[in-house]
């Protein structure tokens, strides 16, 4: 008896593992970007109306075991419209191709010229939006690209806004950036102020960083790389979400979004606002800001969509713009949260260093099909900014000032513990004779800048396009110093040590008052032209490209203080300039690829280094700086991993650079000729999927940037226009290594999915081989020949959580971040000092701990 019930349990057990077996079936496919065919990673793929499914892998692929009975499963990825695919005999779905969620996106990607991974032969980190809202936290713009190979990004001062970025040792002039496609570098001296942009990383979709050469079409030769930002577009879908965060230091801060999605009539509208305040992690930086986004799309038929946008980002904050030695951090009360430009006027708190702007950007792009083979895309765009910041000024300005090596000087004013005394200086100004001796200014830099960027491609056949276009731009900026508070007296004169006006068009005695110019008034002009073209090559494994610019810029300079009028503009200055660069990538296989590029470009120097001696003096000896770079990389990648290595070599010749220092008592003004520095080194960056729930991702890039040259000087004398005296100098830099950045750096980072509505993450980043900033330019002592001081390595943690939840029947996410988890104190900026040592440098200690949490709900 006992062994027949064995059999028959037997018999039953084996029934079921078939009726198993057979009630399972295995799904696979590839999900894919619907425009670009480019793989992606992570994609959702889960089985309708169940938590049953898997996500793709870095090759876009995914295989699991489906259940009977399932009839169809849901695709989706952030960013991409939800595809619902009906299950049918077969169960190799194929490639899957994703739509984005937003209306003439695709557009704005060939626009900025978005690279495709195992395509575009270049070595590229992309950002994406999921990415930044689980990451940012207190972080700014620059900050979230800092886990990628060659880039070194610091808060540096603190304020808000007021980060930076270098890549592969190169700072922000020397860094193509667009929004959108739109360049917004500076245009007389090619650098990027974040805190013009400090609200826009709400409504930014993607983030790509290209070193190297880069993709970009435009003719915007950039010596690092490009950074290429997307905002959001014109959203697809009707909705709109609510946020709101806080965080240490008083940090608040709320978001609305509202979409029409696409309406009936072509029409669609997506709004976007915030509103951040605090009181600043350093002493006295609070700030104020918001930011605003708007995008209206018409799809006019087929063939035309006109897209307007304006976006902007009005702010104000107070700064920390001195830097101070270690050794005043040391002593002092608020130690490396020290701030040593404030101190208390009247009883209240009052910086010397303050910053206000707002640069709004608006562009119209139209966006045509002619034909199965031909578009046109055209971008008209727009910014107009006002803002300046505040310093100061005066016969006795030192009383408000450190000394250049952070320390406080013979005539620095400040109370006994260690602020700077506005009420003694008050005081003085108030018993003066000759009005006030000491003042607060606003710098005034207001710009108008207008341009067109067009471009047009074409099929020739089914392997070659060719495309080209124009970019043409007007700025013009203007630059004052106006009186904002006088400090207690009752006027100023802005007179010269020998009492002489300057201002020529205005007597030397006249008493001014708050908001009239002094020292200063000189618009700059600046026109560009650009053209640019490209010829890509594209069958099977191969893909390839060939491109070139030419462009010219015209600069004019207005001096409404130094000249009469009818002699105080200058001549237009030509400079032409030109690039021509090659890159071919080879997929060896579904694997392997491989990638090379090669290019040289010529561009012409910064505004402020055609004129001297801050005047319309033209330097006759302003020529093109001239840069070389190559750069070979391999790319790996299955379904649960994606390796890319990289080498570079960047040689950067005649840079451009002015400086200025003291002989016989008075200011010379040189240009410094015949700079050179090569910059190289490996980058590696790899993403592992352990299993479907936990990512590891990491970095590693080591530079070699050093000056391989001496350079000559030539300078005038700026005290005393009429000295004709020839004075030389030679600048010994050959060797010396370049500072500013972290030639080593490397990265770590976890994603665990804990189950399906909660995530963590944590991110380790290290940094060495970090030397002091130093202008190359001041070394002319033949006996000096020691390395900036080399700061110490550090490394930081950072930790984030995201929990998506239920709020009544509303979508709604939780977002929890931790910077500088063990609240590590390091140096993070600084300068060098006499000696080339930690005693005589000064700079900014970087943050310590730092705390957030937002809410998210969606309608």
């Amino acid at each position: 008896m006992k062994n027949a019930m064995r059999s028959i349990l037997t018999m039953v057990a084996i029934m079921m593992l078939s009726i198993a077996a057979i009630a399972q079936t295995t799904v696979k496919g590839v999900v894919v970007d619907g425009s670009t065919n480019e793989s992606l990673p992570g994609a959702s793929i889960v089985v309708a109306g169940t938590t049953s499914g898997t996500v793709s892998g870095f090759d876009g692929s995914f295989t699991f075991e489906l259940s009977q009975g399932a009839t169809k499963v849901i695709v989706s990825f952030v960013g991409f419209l939800d595809k619902e695919v009906v299950l049918k005999g077969s169960q190799d779905l194929g490639v899957i191709k994703l739509e984005s969620d937003a209306i003439g996106l695709n557009e704005i990607n060939v626009m900025a010229s978005v690279a495709i991974q195992r395509q575009t032969p270049v070595a590229v980190s992309t950002i994406s939006q999921s990415l930044i809202a689980e990451k940012l936290g207190t972080q700014e713009f620059p900050e979230m690209l800092k886990s990628t190979p060659g880039v070194y990004a610091t808060k540096a001062g603190g304020g808000y806004g007021d980060s930076r970025i270098n890549l592969r040792g190169f700072d922000s002039s020397n860094i193509g950036v667009m929004i959108n496609g739109v360049p917004v570098n500076g245009m007389e001296n090619g650098k990027v102020y974040w805190s013009n942009w400090a609200g826009l990383s709400d409504v930014t979709r993607s983030q790509q960083v290209q070193r190297g050469l880069g993709a970009s079409k435009v003719a915007t030769p950039a010596v690092g790389g490009t950074i290429n930002i997307i905002t959001k577009s014109t959203d697809a879908e009707k909705g709109g979400s609510f946020a709101y965060g806080i965080g240490n230091s008083g940090m608040e801060k709320q978001m609305l979004t509202l979409s029409t999605g696409l309406m009936d009539n072509g029409w669609a509208v997506t709004f976007s606002g915030s509103h951040t305040k605090g009181d600043g992690w350093v002493k006295s930086t609070d700030y104020n800001g918001w930011s605003y986004f708007l995008s209206v799309a018409k799809q006019i038929n087929d063939d035309h969509r006109l897209t307007f946008t304006v976006f902007g980002a009005p702010q104000k904050h107070n700064q920390r713009y001195t830097r101070g030695t270690i050794e005043d951090y040391k002593n002092h009360q608020d130690g490396t949260r020290r701030n040593l430009d404030y101190g208390f006027k009247n009883g209240e708190r009052y910086n010397t260093a303050y910053n206000f702007y707002h640069k709004p950007q608006a562009s119209l792009n139209h966006y045509w099909q002619i034909n199965e083979k031909s578009t046109l895309s055209t971008s008209v765009y727009a910014s107009i900014s006002e803002g300046g910041g505040r310093g100061t000024d005066g016969a006795d300005k030192y009383w408000l000032r450190y000394d250049n090596n952070g320390k406080v000087g013979s005539s620095t004013r400040v109370t006994a513990d260690g602020y700077i005394d506005y009420d003694s200086v008050i005081a003085d100004n108030a018993s003066s004779l000759s009005g006030s001796r000491a003042i607060i200014t606003n710098s005034v830099n207001s710009h108008e800048w207008y341009g067109v960027l067009s471009n047009y491609t074409r099929d020739l056949n089914d392997n070659l396009k060719l495309s080209g276009g124009v970019d043409a731009r007007y700025y013009i900026g203007q630059h004052s110093s106006k009186i904002d508070d006088l400090l207690g007296g009752d006027y100023f004169v802005d007179v010269d040590n020998n009492g002489i006006s300057k201002n020529i068009n205005r007597e030397g005695n006249k008493k001014l008052k708050k908001g009239d110019k002094i020292y200063y008034d000189n618009p700059g002009e600046i026109m560009w032209g650009g053209l640019f073209s490209q010829l890509e090559y594209q069958k099977d494994a191969l893909s390839a490209f060939v491109s070139a610019s030419v462009t010219e810029s015209r600069y004019r300079r207005t001096d409404n203080f130094q000249y009469l009028p009818g002699n105080q503009k200058t001549a237009w200055q030509n400079f032409l300039g030109y690039s021509a660069k090659a890159g071919a990538n080879y997929n060896l296989n579904e694997q392997h690829n491989v990638f090379v590029n090669a290019g040289y470009f010529e561009k012409a120097p910064f505004f402020n280094s055609v004129f001297l001696n801050y005047a319309n003096d033209i330097n006759p000896d302003a020529e093109n700086e001239k840069v070389y770079s190559a750069e070979i990389g391999y790319g790996f990648r299955s379904n649960k991993l994606s390796v890319n290595v990289n080498g570079y070599y960047t040689k950067w010749m005649d840079k451009s650079i002015a400086t200025t220092t003291t002989i016989r008592n008075e200011d010379w003004r040189f240009n410094v000729l015949g700079l050179d520095a090569l910059h190289m080194g490996v980058e590696m960056d790899m993403k592992y999927q352990v299993t479907d729930d936990l990512t590891l991702t990491g970095m590693a890039s080591v530079g070699d940037w050093q000056w391989v040259s001496n350079g000559t000087a030539n300078g005038v004398n700026m005290d005393n226009k009429d000295d004709k005296t020839l004075e030389t100098m030679t600048i010994y830099s050959d060797g010396l290594k370049v500072g500013d950045a972290a030639q080593t750096t490397a990265a770590l980072g976890l994603d665990y999915q804990i189950f399906d509505d909660l995530k963590v993450g944590m991110n380790y980043n290290y940094y060495g081989n970090l030397y002091a900033y130093f202008n190359v330019a001041d070394r002319d002592n033949a006996n000096d020949s020691a390395q900036a001081w080399e700061m110490p390595d550090y490394g930081l943690f950072d930790l984030n959580v995201k929990y998506n939840f239920m709020l009544g029947n509303l979508n709604a996410t939780l977002y929890g971040n931790v910077q500088n988890v063990f609240d590590t104190e390091y140096f993070s900026d600084a300068t060098d000092g006499g000696d080339h040592d930690w005693k005589t440098s000064y700079g900014f200690y970087g943050f310590g701990r730092t705390a957030s949490m937002r809410l998210k709900i969606k309608f």
